[in-house]
């Protein structure tokens, strides 16, 4: 009898499960989409894994295992946390808290639940281009390449080291079954960055901190947004192995990634564009994914976070939807 882990490996590991595919939500919810959905008949106030239990999804949990204290001053957004050596050593005590910050107790007990087969388990750590961002912001970071690279390749050691920490730590509890690098490396028309930049501070970093993934039998992912086409063979050298979420408004195809990459796994793929828009659109979309979806390594979902324009009967079609195609997919054509 499958279950909602046996599901998720099986697909993982190029296999198609006995009745159907992964039914899951990756991301959270739009803060506004949520409000209008209690308008519309959600229990306020539910948590994810809640709000999942109330739409019928598979149940997965996610840690997010962040470089950074949780009292750390946080600037607005994309601004700057330090401009060079002497402002990133200052604040170095708040960075990389030891020991790891973890409840260990909760996550033994989903460990329990993983193991009964009811949930997947993964997690996050922020990646070589994502937490020199955080640490720079924005425009500086991409400054900072060429400005400040011995800076660069000290945050992003730093990261690894204590990326590696996270790993041990985690693992000792629990047994992810896959984890993703926070990146965004990507914008609608391609990379932030040329191939020259990514082998020099990125790719390093990468190469010591995914064999241990790899030891511990986790799947090592990337999350990035935008047009990541391009960037697949560059994170394929570096030993990741998939990605999320394919974002359809920046022209990704997961069809055209999969005959270019029949290894590489995926989630996400679903133009969230369609989903206010009614059956015939929907079904339109699954249409266009089936053949990833009977490739294996693809888990169909949301191609990003469900926006406030679609109403509560339409995300529980889209669910109905999703279970239905999921079945569909193991199912000969």
């Amino acid at each position: 009898m499958e279950t909602v882990r046996s599901r998720f490996t099986k697909v993982m590991n190029g296999q198609l499960p006995e009745d159907r595919l992964p039914v899951i939500e990756w991301a959270s919810w739009w803060d506004l989409t949520l409000r209008r959905w209690e308008g519309e008949g959600l229990p306020p106030n539910l948590g994810n894994q809640e709000i999942k239990q109330f739409f019928g999804l598979d149940l997965d949990y996610q840690l997010w295992m962040r470089p950074i204290r949780s009292d750390a001053p946080r600037p607005a957004h994309g601004q700057p946390r330090v401009r060079n050596a002497t402002d990133y050593e200052a604040l170095r005590a708040m960075l990389y808290p030891r020991p790891v910050p973890l409840d260990r107790a909760l996550w033994a007990q989903r460990a329990k639940e993983q193991a009964r087969g009811e949930c997947i388990l993964w997690f996050t750590l922020e990646g070589f281009f994502w937490w020199p961002r955080a640490l720079f912001g924005i425009e500086e970071h991409l400054l900072a390449f060429y400005d400040e690279p011995g800076l660069m390749r000290r945050i992003n050691q730093d990261a690894a080291d204590y990326m590696i920490e996270c790993i041990d730590a985690l693992c000792a509890v629990c047994q992810p079954d896959f984890m993703t690098f926070a990146e965004d490396m990507s914008y609608n028309h391609g990379p932030m960055v040329g191939r020259d930049l990514f082998d020099e501070f990125i790719a390093p970093y990468y190469r010591q901190v995914i064999p241990k993934l790899k030891q511990r039998g986790v799947l090592p992912m990337i999350d990035s947004d935008g047009g990541i086409e391009p960037l697949i063979p560059w994170m394929q050298s570096a030993g990741l192995e998939g990605i999320l979420p394919l974002e359809r408004m920046a022209g990704v195809d997961v069809n055209r990634v999969r005959a270019a990459h029949p290894g590489w796994a995926m989630v996400g793929g679903y133009d969230k564009t369609v989903m206010h828009l009614g059956e015939k659109a929907m079904r339109r979309e699954f249409e266009r994914l089936m053949p990833a979806m009977r490739s294996g390594r693809f888990v169909p979902s949301v191609d990003h976070q469900t926006p406030p324009a679609v109403s509560m009967e339409q995300y529980r079609l889209f669910v109905r939807l999703l279970k239905e195609y999921a079945g569909r997919a193991v199912k000969p054509a």
